[in-house]
């Protein structure tokens, strides 16, 4: 599991939007309550009940909830509901759900509707929950007639490898500058993901990437560029480079060099290691780490000791060493280790030191000795990938095994998860090696759901390998019971300031679509829990994450 962390901690405040007024959301219901219920401990049956309801809000709820269980034997009653419910916002539920539950049954029944539905808000619920469902995309789609709905279904049936050359063509149209935002922004992301045969489509799709209105537009054409491999293409995300004004545009750009020949593509690369937007540089080096040729590794190495931002210059680090393991650069990656005092860049250090075989005794140590979570835990992820790299030695499988056996030992349950997943891989062939495994069994002793399940998972698993039998299911048992009095007092527009020493940022409370999990925030927060909290992952134009009171993600 890795993790790339930065040092940004938070306080979550809680705020209510408008004038002050007695909070209301739709769980003043009691049935909403019900229903919630039924949905959090997956009870079908009686869910269907609800289906019948009187209330179409209530109608709706339950609707929802058979979207979040996925059982197809509710197919064949959302479907009627689709066809023939009077409410607007029920039937688009029904679509949705249905689309939630791929089977047979429910691709037949958008099929059906899709033929026939006037209401476009509906239509395009229909077409996208299509994409998702269809074992074959079989649409006699007309552009002109709901374009953002053929354009999201396109892309689900995209991201499932069911659309061919001809439904390639049709995105095309929809990609075009006169359709509207949403359909250009779909289209956009299917020729980013699976599309088939999109050669014919370069330039429309590098003149999107380029001029389109719409950022997010321009940042998922961005993404597409890596399938085109012309000059042409090449020309723009240099382009892009320069000029683009929004960094999430020029950072997927950026990505689309990841499957050029290095040597084109380094000048850009080194140069966007210096973007204003510290997002872009950290692309840029993943991108030379994963591509970097030794002919060059001596121009990154003397590059890499002015880099300031600690994740690029680990992994410009890990780069050099995946094609040179040089021992002056090695020993230089150790002392920049040993002479800071801030957790997250010895762990980006540290995770650098997978690319070197040889690493490996200081890498135990380290992980033995260490006094943070999030640099035992790099150490661990460190070691195993050693063990899973090209230059690993078979003569050291004993040694690794002896190592890993110390790791188990020291009870830290990330530790624990992360090296019997390397125990447990039939391909790293630890079976033969190690004879007695009862130091994993004392190791399961002392994990318990549902705090440990991330580690029990992996471990259980290593434990039935070496038994040599399956493994088992490792499953939660429902234990946290929503807390709906406290879902009451929540208003439907709640919102939560998130102070950071990076600025503030403002989430929406959407207690209505997910009560438990919003009482739950409340709660913790309101308990301090949150307070001077990392962010311990960050991927740029794709997630943040942060709530971990060990800082590294396995809390």
């Amino acid at each position: 599991m890795n993790r790339y962390s930065l040092p940004v901690f938070f306080f979550a405040v809680l705020l209510a939007c408008g004038k002050a007024r007695k909070p209301t959301n739709l769980y003043s219901d009691e049935v909403m309550i019900r229903i919630a219920d039924l949905k959090d401990r997956r009870s079908t049956d009686s869910l269907l009940l609800f289906l019948t309801d009187q209330n179409p809000s209530r109608r709706r709820e339950a609707v929802m909830a058979f979207g979040s269980i996925q059982d197809s034997m509710a197919v064949e009653h959302l479907g009627k509901l689709l066809s023939g419910d009077q409410d607007t916002l029920v039937r688009s539920a029904a679509a949705f759900a249905l689309g939630q539950t791929p089977c047979q049954g429910s691709s037949r029944i958008l099929l059906q509707a899709a033929s026939k539905e006037k209401n476009t808000f509906i239509l395009n619920e229909i077409l996208e929950a299509y994409g998702k469902t269809a074992t074959r995309w079989s649409l006699a789609a007309d552009p002109s007639i709901a374009p953002v709905g053929i354009a999201w279904s396109l892309y689900r049936a995209g991201l499932r490898n069911i659309a061919g050359p001809e439904e390639t063509k049709l995105a095309s149209l929809l990609l075009d500058s006169d359709q509207p935002t949403e359909a250009r922004l779909a289209a956009a992301h299917f020729f980013s993901r699976n599309a088939k045969s999109i050669e014919a489509y370069s330039n429309l799709i590098i003149q999107t990437a380029v001029q389109d209105p719409d950022v997010e537009v321009r940042m998922a054409a961005a993404s597409a560029l890596r399938k085109i491999k012309t000059d042409s293409a090449s020309a723009t995300i240099r382009k892009i480079m320069e000029s683009a004004d929004d960094y999430r545009v020029r950072l997927n750009a950026l990505r689309s060099l990841a499957d050029r020949p290095f040597g084109k593509t380094k000048d850009i690369l080194l140069d966007a290691l210096d973007d204003e937007n510290a997002n872009v540089g950290i692309s840029a080096s993943e991108v030379i780490r994963d591509n970097a040729e030794e002919k060059y590794w001596i121009e990154l190495a003397n590059r890499v000791t002015s880099i300031k931002n600690a994740r690029i210059q680990a992994n410009v680090y890990q780069a050099i060493l995946e094609v040179k393991e040089n021992a002056a650069v090695l020993e230089e990656i150790k002392n920049a280790y040993r002479q800071s005092t801030n957790p997250y860049r010895q762990a980006a250090l540290l995770t650098a030191l997978q690319a070197s075989p040889a690493s490996f005794e200081f890498l135990h140590e380290e992980l033995l000795n260490a006094d943070t979570s999030v640099v035992r835990t790099s150490a661990a992820s460190a070691l195993v990938g050693i063990n899973k790299h090209k230059r690993f030695k078979p003569t050291w499988k004993k040694k690794f095994a002896s190592l890993y056996k110390e790791a188990i030992n020291t009870g830290d349950p990330a530790v624990i998860g992360i090296i019997a997943s390397a125990l447990g891989d039939s391909t790293l062939g630890y079976r033969p090696v190690i004879g007695d495994f009862s130091f994993l069994h004392d190791a399961r002793s002392k994990l318990s759901l549902p705090r440990d399940n991330e580690a029990l998972q992996p471990l259980e698993s290593a434990i039935a390998y070496f038994e040599g039998n399956p493994g088992p299911v490792i499953k939660n048992q429902f234990n946290n019971p929503i807390d709906w009095e406290l879902v009451k007092t929540i208003p439907s527009d709640a919102r939560a300031v998130i102070k950071t020493n990076h600025g503030h940022i403002i989430i929406k409370l959407l207690v209505e679509e997910a009560p438990g999990s919003v009482a739950n925030f409340i709660r913790l927060a309101r308990e301090g829990y949150f307070d001077n909290k990392f962010f311990h992952r960050v991927v740029p134009n794709f997630v943040i994450q942060a709530g971990c009171h060990r800082g590294d993600g396995w809390g």
